[in-house]
């Protein structure tokens, strides 16, 4: 199955010098975001560039399942395999909150596919990559294939390589995570220069390395995917596409029987048609209405909500949050021009975020002047009738005014001299008010 990996150790093919390869699929906080869509559409868009893949059809229903089933076994096919369609790797090992096990099944019987579907379809799978669950509202009914070889295979965009970089390896079907640890020798790579593009040398080397023999027909198969794969990733502003496994069939075809696909969201004005199959119900609903107002917002499992200007200054602050014995609940970067509305919108995510129990606002006002910042959080917190203690530290152009400001609000706020107490004063709360939610103690704070 699909994993989001972290990091691997690779081997630069034609060289001896072991490297390390970041594989990270999602960006570091504050850096652009990447659209995930499901294997199915995946596999749709891998088709119209001449990749292959078994035979699949969608189904939103359990009737939908087992008629889908009747026709695959009527034209031929043999055994079936149905698949929750969510937004996670290792959806074979999770299960579903309902107490149904594994989101991949074997189908060999009628009335097998209808049954795991109504099992899967309207519940929510817990994998190790979701572990809060995340809800299924389409599986994906495809042929099995008989495997005589299960390869790796993966293009992704790699800073240390300036480029994209073509991963490989002959053992798939697996954690590439867990490839990497115990076989790094097994994993290799290919920078590709995106100047010159995916050589034909570079495709027949991957091809081999990835364990077919150079030569034969599924050896050739192989290196006409590889170049229809890395034209799609050029083509459809992928950040990242990755096979496992890639199938060699003892017929000697050569098969994408997984993929996981992510695109640029910078490219979201030219690949309007896959753009639009982007799933919010598969997405942390806080993140995507943030998005709405060009906040960059990033959930997490702390209770310290964060609202800060900068993405820097924004992982200042979660650090020093730790570092003082406290936990973010976010990342939320307001940007250096923002206005009341996006002010506002911030406090509502951050209010309506069961797990916040108390909020730091961090503000530095260089583009934008610190009065005019405590004048739209003074009337978003009043507006939306804001209850969570607010500790707000504002330094730069106009600070003095702006903490008159605060402290003339009738809503009260905590007011911090420096970053420090400011992370000492939101971890200090918080606590206070963990302590007093479980005790049922209604509580109201006010700076003196």
């Amino acid at each position: 199955m699909i994993s989001s990996a972290a990091s691997t150790f690779a081997r630069r093919v034609g060289s001896s010098t072991a490297v390390n390869v970041s594989r990270v699929a999602t960006p570091a906080m504050g850096a652009v975001r990447n659209l995930n869509v499901h294997e199915y559409i995946s596999m749709e868009i891998m088709n119209e560039h001449g990749i292959a893949t078994p035979k699949n059809f969608v189904a939103t229903t359990a009737k939908e399942a087992d008629d889908i089933y009747a026709k695959m076994t009527a034209a031929g096919s043999r055994d079936v395999v149905i698949k929750a369609q969510v937004l996670s790797g290792g959806r074979g090992l999770g299960t579903f909150k309902n107490g149904f096990k594994g989101g991949v099944h074997m189908v060999t019987k009628k009335g097998q596919a209808g049954y795991m579907a109504s099992q899967m379809l309207g519940q929510e799978l817990v994998t190790k990559q979701a572990p809060n669950g995340i809800i299924c509202q389409k599986v994906l009914l495809m042929d099995r294939m008989y495997a005589r070889n299960e390869m790796y295979l993966s293009i992704l965009m790699d800073r240390a390589a300036g480029g994209p970089l073509l991963v490989g390896s002959p053992k798939g079907g697996t954690s590439i995570e867990d490839v990497a640890k115990t076989n790094p020798e097994l994993i290799f790579t290919e920078a590709v220069d995106i100047n010159v593009g995916l050589t034909p040398d570079a495709a027949k080397r991957m091809a081999t390395n990835i364990g077919l023999e150079a030569g034969t027909d599924s050896h050739a198969k192989a290196v006409t995917l590889i170049t229809n794969l890395y034209a799609m990733f050029l083509k459809c502003d992928c950040t990242q596409v990755e096979v496992n496994p890639l199938t060699e069939t003892p017929e000697g075809d050569v098969v994408v029987c997984d993929a996981k696909v992510n695109f640029d969201d910078n490219a979201a004005f030219r690949q309007k048609a896959i753009f639009e199959r982007r799933d919010f119900s598969q997405e942390d609903s806080r993140e995507v209405e943030a998005a709405k107002y060009d906040l960059n917002y990033i959930g997490l499992d702390g209770n310290i909500g964060c609202m800060v200007n900068g993405a820097g200054l924004a992982m200042s602050t979660m650090d020093i949050i730790n570092i003082k014995g406290g936990k973010p609940a976010n990342f939320l970067d307001v940007g250096g021009g923002a206005n009341e509305n996006q002010i506002k919108k911030a406090f509502e995510i951050l209010d309506a975020d069961d797990a916040v129990e108390a909020i730091l606002v961090n503000i530095f006002g260089g583009i934008m002047k610190c009065d005019i910042i405590a004048n739209g959080v003074c009337k978003a917190a009043s507006e939306i009738g804001l209850k969570k203690p607010i500790v707000i530290r504002l330094q730069g152009t106009n600070s003095e005014i702006a903490g008159k400001i605060i402290e003339d609000s009738p809503f009260k706020m905590i007011l911090a001299k420096d970053l420090e107490d400011a992370a000492i004063k939101a971890v200090g709360v918080a606590e206070i008010v963990k302590q007093a939610n479980k005790m049922n103690v209604k509580l109201t704070f006010e700076s003196l």
